[in-house]
């Protein structure tokens, strides 16, 4: 069994990653009075989750770039230098002044940042989950490779915590005027101590011969494409849901017209239950990853609706908004024990880190990405605050299709059949073709 101290090598080092990307939706209101002009508060507010989404733009590209360096120098050298980029975009973020003291500027100085934050983040997910889940015997890759969903939780976590810290001791004039400011600085002041920790992880990638970024890219592309493809499908299923419950304390907020505490404590609150989700998800190992995958997704489909419901009547008690999204955090994330172990078995070893980093990287960017935005425009629009619910539908509606048609690779058959665990029918016909 992987190490504890190695398993918390990666977390921490994930979580500041997500941390670090993720607070600035948090503080999505602030930071739009800070750095977008404009009289209208739905205005600025746009401008402000628009630059969030631009984040996603360089996600992509990270996932390549870095993907494929896991997969050519190791999984330990790529993640030091996602900590690394991370680290320097949130400490341009953090001292940023606003419009008012230099203008244009402004803005266009938090978008670079963003853009290197998105760089960072896409290059993180594929090596991390990779290092967890060639660090443990197959029939326990779930229930490890399960840190990744609660690294990203401990992220939410975090910052709602310091959210909720800061709205209740700080005056509002404070919070817009530099306290949204305080998260994105203990992010950069933790970070030396995980990247300190992270390059003191063992290798699990064997020595192989020197191949170039292209032609990993190469591979990858030509010969795993339907893979990528399904693997984007899945993705979208579960990050649109994702970013939903993200934007619940902005949501919260605008919307549903409750206080910045409770919008604060709604999140903080969700990310409890979400992280009690994937501990009660993590059984996927014993009774099969895609069976469990497409129940535990039917049934979050089954109440999105009617907690929507609930969170939106007139007479709804924040209480009783707090306990709906909770109650939806906690079915949705019995998926993410198994998602993380479910994708990267699509791929062989030899392309693997950027396999998945890639498909992550473009179901976040394209579906997730434009989430908040579009769920904000929408909500504006139609005036009709069911629009997350309706939207989540959709998306793990496609997530389950996607889940229903990806294979694991052959490498993955055949260590299934070497430790004697037990194959499903549909694939045994796959597994002796390539035995033959």
């Amino acid at each position: 069994m992987l190490p504890m101290k190695a398993v918390v090598a990666v977390v921490i080092g994930n979580l500041l990653e997500f941390y670090d990307f993720l607070v600035f939706t948090f503080f999505a209101v602030m930071i739009a009075d800070a750095f977008f002009p404009g009289e209208s508060q739905i205005t600025r507010l746009l401008g402000a989750l628009a630059t969030f989404g631009v984040g996603f733009v360089t996600r992509p590209l990270g996932a390549a770039v870095i993907g494929a360096y896991a997969d050519r120098k190791g999984r330990r050298a790529a993640l030091t230098l996602t900590l690394l980029l991370m680290a320097f975009g949130s400490t341009v973020v953090a001292v940023t002044p606003p419009y008012a003291l230099i203008g244009l500027a402004a803005p266009i100085i938090l978008l670079v940042a963003r853009l290197i934050q998105g760089f960072s983040c896409g290059g993180e997910v594929g090596p991390a989950t990779t290092y967890l889940l060639e660090s443990v015997p197959i029939d326990k890759r779930a229930a490890v490779t399960a840190w990744q969903g609660y690294s990203q939780q401990l992220a939410i976590f975090l910052g709602s915590l310091v959210g909720v810290i800061l709205t209740s001791t700080l005056s509002p004039d404070a919070m817009h005027a530099w306290g949204w400011r305080v998260p994105f600085l203990l992010g950069v002041v933790i970070a030396p101590v995980a990247l300190y920790i992270r390059r003191q992880l063992p290798e699990t990638l064997e020595p192989q011969v020197e191949r170039s970024t292209s032609d990993v890219l190469g591979t990858l592309l030509r010969e795993h494409w339907r893979a990528v493809a399904i693997g984007i499908l899945i993705i979208c299923g579960g990050t649109v849901s994702t970013y939903v419950f993200n934007y619940m304390t902005t949501y919260a907020i605008t919307t549903l017209h409750l206080s910045a505490t409770i919008g604060t404590t709604l999140t903080l609150a969700g990310s409890l239950a979400n992280m009690a989700g994937i501990y009660i998800g993590v059984s996927v190992d014993r009774f099969g990853r895609k069976r469990m995958l497409i129940l535990q997704r039917a049934v979050f489909v089954s109440i999105v609706y009617p907690a929507y419901l609930l969170m939106t009547a007139p007479d709804a008690s924040p209480w009783l908004v707090v306990t709906m999204n909770m109650l939806l955090n906690c079915v949705f994330a019995t998926t993410l024990g198994a998602i993380y172990a479910f994708l990267p078995e699509a791929f062989p070893k030899s392309v693997r880190s950027s396999g998945l980093a890639i498909l992550y990287a473009l179901g976040v960017t394209i579906f997730g990405g434009t989430t908040q935005f579009v769920v904000a425009w929408l909500i504006d629009w139609t005036k009709n605050p069911m629009v997350p619910a309706w939207y989540q539908i959709a998306a793990s509606l496609a997530g389950i299709a996607g889940v229903a048609l990806l294979r694991p690779h052959e490498e993955v058959l055949h260590e299934r059949a070497r430790d004697q665990l037990p194959i499903p029918n549909s694939q045994l016909p796959h597994l002796q073709k390539e035995q033959v």
